[in-house]
């Protein structure tokens, strides 16, 4: 039976979505102990500011269509990674495109709108770490990811592309929200909690 799909709120100027999911079974020749699933939502929705100028206050925009997004793609993460519980790392990016301002991006992901709705939905407690950039369409961007309760686990560092081959157009913004299940393939480079004190003082070598 065809899966009905619900229509997102149209005052937001949704025009796709774009899902994105890989899983590496080798790595080096050997299957990780655990590997993980990592999966992007991207959306594409109309740039609420065209055509203003750079005093232009961003916040009635940002509450208005930042939520709408936030709970959209997380949504949507959740539902490909196998639910909440599931998600150890997260991420999140914006392209905007090439007629607006690189502060449009940032405008819906940097702000509590998006950030602090993303985090809690996903049951997250670190800052989210970033991508953003103004671009034509079909653009590739590497979305980072890192652990969402313990940020200094350097395990979880990790990347996904994202792209959407017809976005964003000159007039739109792409909203990447990101997720993994677990840790790079056979991570073993320490942590930052545990790292010894490194210093141009105490190392025996300086690069010059």
């Amino acid at each position: 039976m065809q899966e009905r799909m619900e229509r997102p709120d149209e005052s937001i100027g949704l025009r796709k979505l774009v899902l994105y999911r890989d899983v590496v079974f080798t790595e080096a020749g050997d299957a990780p102990a655990r590997p993980a699933r990592r999966a992007s939502v991207a959306a594409v929705v109309r740039n609420p500011w065209l055509g203003t100028g750079p005093a232009e206050d961003l916040l009635a925009e940002q509450e208005r269509v930042a939520p709408v997004l936030a709970k959209l793609l997380a949504d949507r993460l959740i539902a490909a990674l196998g639910g909440v519980e599931e998600i150890e790392a997260f991420g999140k990016a914006a392209v905007v495109g090439t007629a607006g301002e690189i502060e449009h991006a940032g405008a819906l992901i940097h702000t509590p709108y998006f950030g602090n709705l993303v985090r809690e939905f996903l049951r997250g407690e670190s800052i989210i770490c970033f991508a953003d950039t103004r671009a034509e369409a079909g653009e590739t961007l590497i979305v980072p990811l890192w652990h969402k309760t313990h940020a200094a686990t350097r395990s979880h560092y990790q990347t996904i592309s994202a792209r959407v081959p017809d976005g964003p157009r000159a007039d739109e913004i792409v909203v990447i929200a990101a997720a993994s299940t677990g840790p790079r393939p056979h991570p073993r480079i320490g942590d930052r909690m545990t790292d010894p004190v490194v210093t141009t003082q105490n190392l025996e070598v300086v690069p010059s």
